[in-house]
């Protein structure tokens, strides 16, 4: 199920009390327990230093591997990581062992391949990612590290559904009711400039509007004094 070089060491603990519990992280180890396939629970540490290391590799809670305790191998799924909410850093870690007959629920992430290649996007078109982990149902030594979207012919307005991936014999998404997106696609949603041609042609238009209305203005104070010389020579006539 794991690799050979993936091995955290652990050691049994019997801390219980607060206070102990706080000595234990002081002294560079992460309380953690672990749990499942196994006749009783065990109560364990690890290095902290050895669990950053393993937190820094992608997918960690869906990654199989292996701790040690006491010469005896375990096959196991890191299942949660406590964090402390001032420092952020881990204050304990529970593991489930797992068989060959045991099922999980994981978050796995979604890859994608020859993005430089992808005819739509070097159209102009965007990677729309509507999933980057789809939860899957797995058998334990069938659980994959990744799902693999090749975009090497994917066009614009293509979308890619979880239907395209392959999945491991026994893998099934979580969601069973549809044929669900993983991403798409789009066309690009830039807005166009306008042409230089046409900027000029509106300003044109503005402008000619502009003197035409001065030019009414001119015409209607052209009317009034004859307006006001009819009266005059009305009044003269009197």
């Amino acid at each position: 199920m794991s690799d050979q070089n993936e091995v955290i060491e652990a050691i049994t603990r019997d801390t219980k009390k607060k206070s102990e519990l706080s000595k234990l992280r002081l002294n560079g180890f992460v309380p953690g327990i672990l749990y499942g396939d196994i006749e009783k629970n065990i109560s364990l540490s690890i290095k902290k230093t050895t669990l950053d290391r393993f937190l820094k590799t992608t997918n960690f809670k869906s990654k199989v591997i292996k701790i040690s305790l006491e010469g005896k191998e375990f096959e196991v799924l890191p299942r949660d990581v406590e964090f402390d909410n001032l420092s952020n850093q881990p204050i304990h870690v529970d593991f489930q062992k797992l068989s060959a007959n045991t099922k999980v629920i994981v978050w796995i992430p979604v890859k994608f391949l020859n993005e430089e290649t992808c005819p739509g996007l070097k159209m102009g078109g965007v990677l729309n990612i509507v999933r980057r982990k789809v939860e899957l149902d797995c058998p334990a030594d069938k659980i994959p590290s990744e799902l693999v979207v090749d975009l090497a012919e994917k066009e614009i307005g293509e979308t890619i559904r979880i239907s395209a991936i392959k999945l491991p014999e026994g893998v099934i998404p979580t969601i069973k009711d549809r044929d669900f997106t993983i991403a798409t696609v789009a066309a690009p949603t830039v807005v166009k400039e306008p042409e230089p041609a046409a900027e000029a042609e509106a300003a044109t238009t503005t402008e000619g509007g502009e003197e035409a209305k001065t030019d009414e203005a001119k015409v209607e104070g052209a009317e009034k004094p004859t307006a006001d010389k009819d009266k005059k020579d009305s009044s003269d006539k009197k």
